[in-house]
């Protein structure tokens, strides 16, 4: 399973979309395991846009990514980067495909109302940008099941050992209840 970041862009907090694109991301199968509503630390994205730095517009992208709350979340899923990249879209939203976040609710290339990793590097640096280790909550989703076929659920294959042992786990009980006369 691989990790990625979103982090939802002032233009969509703005616009009332949060619920829409985190739905998305839900409904496609990711899981999410870090969530959080934030006025992004300038110091933090001139770490994370030092690549566009020497670019005209970087002081009103930093101007527009401090101007209200950004919504951060890490997804988890196969090939999550990918996967996220290809609900988003490109960064030019007048070249996204309909169905896309960024086809069905923007017209820009900078208020394109998600920001989402290039790349699994990329990923595991964003996260750490944003993100501190505690912030992330490991559990088990339980559709996981119904998402992957067998040889794609890696560590999710535990989630039938688990079920089996809970199942096990409450017959035990309940015959111990029936051998005390029902009484718990």
């Amino acid at each position: 399973m691989r990790r990625t970041l979103v982090i939802i862009k002032p233009d969509g907090v703005n616009r009332c979309l949060i619920g829409e694109v985190i739905k998305r991301f839900e409904q496609k199968g990711l899981k999410i395991i870090g969530l959080k509503l934030e006025r992004l630390n300038v110091y933090k994205l001139k770490d994370h846009y030092v690549h566009l730095e020497d670019k005209p517009f970087y002081q009103e992208l930093l101007n527009y990514m401090t101007s209200i709350p950004c919504v951060l979340m890490v997804l988890e899923g196969k090939e999550a980067v990918q996967v996220v990249r290809t609900l988003v879209g490109p960064t030019n939203s007048r070249k996204a495909d309909v169905g896309t976040i960024r086809g069905d609710y923007a017209m820009s290339i900078q208020t394109n109302i998600v920001h989402a990793s290039e790349n699994n590097e990329l990923a595991e640096k964003e996260i750490k940008r944003f993100f501190k280790k505690e912030e992330l909550i490991e559990y088990d989703k339980m559709n996981f099941g119904w998402l992957y076929c067998s040889s794609e659920k890696e560590k999710y294959s535990q989630l039938d050992i688990k079920w089996k042992s809970k199942q096990e786990e409450y017959a035990e009980k309940k015959e111990k209840i029936k051998q005390k006369g029902g009484k718990n």
